[in-house]
Parts: structure tokens; sequence; C-alpha cells
């Protein structure tokens, strides 16, 4: 949890000063794929206080109405952050070049006068750029960070794999949001520098179409990608099956009747069985092999937080 959180709050920084540059960028020369940076960075913004308030909407204690926690808030706020978010930002981004592609309202000309120095307008948003790609980096750099962190723990292949497994969806998004912003700075800067060397400003204006459309298409990503854990998503059967074999291990059991498992928050899984045991154990064995379940459960996975077991004694002689 302490490792998404300073995710997030890297983020945070990175995209607040970043809104604010771009913004600023955009007032002085008048870019569409300026402005869509700006719906952009502002989107960003306001997914990491989602994301926040996920984070401490989650860390609540559990109650009769939520027995295993809230941390399926996280899930939640999530999704919220690509549906309300990304998907708004994307689709006033893609608007607006499509406006400026068809109808003109491309960046202003002309130069600029700033303390004494005249220099020409557009400089204003490379320079804007630049500092936004720093900025992403640096929030990019820490969510990678992380990301590689529970790679390496878990074992995964990469991202790809990571991102089918992943429950920590904080990091997840926030991952996902730095990347883009990469992108979509990058998208920019080649509109706003094909558009001063060929005197066509239209390629501004594409770049906006395309920073909206990137946008809108990472947001269903991110959505389907909480859709799964929302639902109730178990286990990957591979590490279920490492499960079993934990629980096999403990002398008394000799058959697995049912076994089941299920997501309830970030990195926390909720596992169910009923198992038979062997027939010479007596009524007050049971707790000791219930105790012993757990054990191998919570050793063969950190994620494993709730564990119930129904023992049955087995009538076979």
């Amino acid at each position: 949890m302490a490792g998404s959180k300073g995710v997030v709050l890297a983020a945070l920084f990175a995209n607040g000063a970043i809104a604010v540059m771009k913004f600023g960028g955009f007032l002085l020369t008048g870019s569409p794929s300026m402005l869509s940076e700006t719906y952009h960075s502002i989107s960003d913004t306001g997914n990491q206080v989602f994301l926040l308030v996920g984070i401490r909407f989650s860390e609540k204690e559990s109650s009769r109405e939520h027995p295993f926690g809230y941390g399926k808030a996280q899930f939640f706020y999530s999704f919220l952050v690509a549906v309300l978010l990304f998907g708004i930002a994307g689709w006033e981004s893609a608007k607006h070049g499509y406006n400026a592609i068809m109808h003109g309202g491309h960046a202003a000309s002309g130069t600029l006068t700033v303390a004494g120095s005249t220099f020409p307008s557009w400089y204003v948003n490379v320079v804007v750029l630049l500092g936004a790609i720093g900025f992403e980096s640096y929030a990019l750099w820490k969510a990678n960070a992380e990301m590689q962190r529970q790679i390496d723990h878990y074992g995964w292949s990469g991202i790809r794999e990571a991102f089918d497994k992943m429950s920590d969806v904080t990091t997840l998004t926030a991952f996902t949001e730095d990347t883009i912003a990469l992108l979509g700075a990058g998208l920019a800067l080649i509109g706003i520098l094909l558009s001063k060397a060929t005197g066509n400003e239209v390629f501004d204006a594409i770049a906006a179409l395309l920073i909206g459309l990137m946008l809108m298409g990472f947001a269903l990503a991110l959505a389907w990608e909480n859709k799964r854990l929302i639902l109730g998503e178990s286990l990957p059967a591979d590490v279920e099956a490492d499960l079993r074999d934990a629980v096999r291990e403990s002398t008394k059991v000799v058959h697995i009747d049912t076994f089941r498992t299920v997501y309830v928050g970030p990195q926390t899984v909720l596992v169910t069985m009923d198992v038979t045991v062997g027939p010479e154990t007596e009524a007050g064995d049971l707790d000791g092999i219930i105790e012993d379940i757990e054990a191998r459960l919570r050793g063969a996975d950190d994620r494993v937080t709730h564990v119930f077991v129904e023992p049955e004694v087995s009538t076979r002689l």
C-alpha cells in the first residue's frame, strides 16, 4: 500500500505542475494540441485525487456491513478514473482537434516579448512540453519501479502479464496514465514542430485529435482491466494450483473437495475450501488442522488474507 501511495503522490505533484504550464502555453499561443494536453493533465491530476480517495477509503477497518474490509474501493475509484476522467478528457481533446482540423482555430503565429527578449510564440509550447516530458518521466520512473517490484515478487514474465494478473489497480492506473502522458506530450511536440517546419498548422490540430483518441482508447482498456476485479476475479490457475499443493502437504488432509479464491482488495485474497481429513481425526484435532492449513496458504502466497476451511472427517477406514 505504501508503494502505491508514493506512486500516486509523485504523479499528483508532476501532473499538477504540468497542467499549469500547459494551460499557460495554450493561453499564450492558442495551440490546439496544447489545449488537448491541458485537458489531459487536468484529467491526470483529478485521477490522482480519485486514487488517493480510494486508497484512504480502502484502509477503513472491516465492519458488519463489509466483513472483508473496503479494499474493493480502489477497484471502484480506478474504474471511475477510466470512465469519467480519461473518457471525458479524451472526448474533449478529440472534439477540439477535429474542430480545429475542419474549421480552423489553429495556433496563433507571431512573437512574444518577455523581459525584453522577443522570440517566436511557439517556443513557449516547446519549452513547456519538454518540461512536461521531464516531470512525466519522473512519475513514470516511480510507477515503473513499483510495477517491477511486484513483477519480480510474483514471478510474472513482464508488464503484459502484470496487466492480466495484477490486483494493485492503483499502481496499474498510475503506470498507464504516466505512459499515456509521455506519449501525449510527445505527440503534441511532434505536431507543433511539424506545423512550424512545413508552415501547415493542421499538424498541430491532428496531434490534438490523436491525443484525444489515444486517451479514449486507453480509458476503455483500463476500464476493462478494472471490470475483472470488480466482478470478483479469482487468482490465476497456476497460483491456485500452488495453493492446493500447499494444502495437500498437510498430513491430515486426504482430499480437497472444493477450492475457491477471490480478490477482496488489492493484494488481498479470500480462500474458501471444503477438505476431507483422515478417519482417525478426532474432533479436538480440527482446530489445529485448520490453523496448519491457514499457515501453509499464507506462507505460499502473501496475498492470502482471509481463509475459511470446512473440514469433513472421512468415513473410510
